[in-house]
């Protein structure tokens, strides 16, 4: 097994545990009588492809960095419809997750893998 680098595991271990929670605390959203069941899918399934996601990362797949980009600027698109805060918020985490997906040693962590 070859050393993750750590800003791999920290975005990993974010995308997996923000997944999770949101899974969970979505899933009251079925029992309320006034939810509309495909909203609630949705909502779920994007819950689910973030922790897809950072199962993806951290088995050094690289296209799993394009799918982690394209999830938070999703959420940078649906933050726009809410406070300023929270898109700042999120454009914050997505130059962040951006930046340390693609260092140069994280960079060289998946390059590995898709030359093998």
């Amino acid at each position: 097994m070859k050393n993750r680098p750590v800003p791999v595991i920290v975005v990993s271990a974010l995308f997996i545990i923000a997944g999770g929670v949101g899974f969970v605390y979505h899933l009251k959203d079925f029992s309320e009588p006034d939810a509309k069941l495909y909203e609630v899918l949705w909502i779920e399934l994007v819950r689910l492809i973030a922790i897809v996601c950072g199962f993806l990362l951290l088995m050094s797949i690289n296209w799993a960095r394009w799918l982690a980009i394209a999830w938070l600027l999703f959420h940078v698109i649906i933050s726009a419809f809410h406070s300023t805060t929270e898109m700042i918020l999120h454009i914050a985490f997505l130059l962040l997750v951006g930046v340390l997906l693609y260092l140069p040693q994280t960079s060289a962590y998946f390059q590995k893998k898709s030359k093998q």
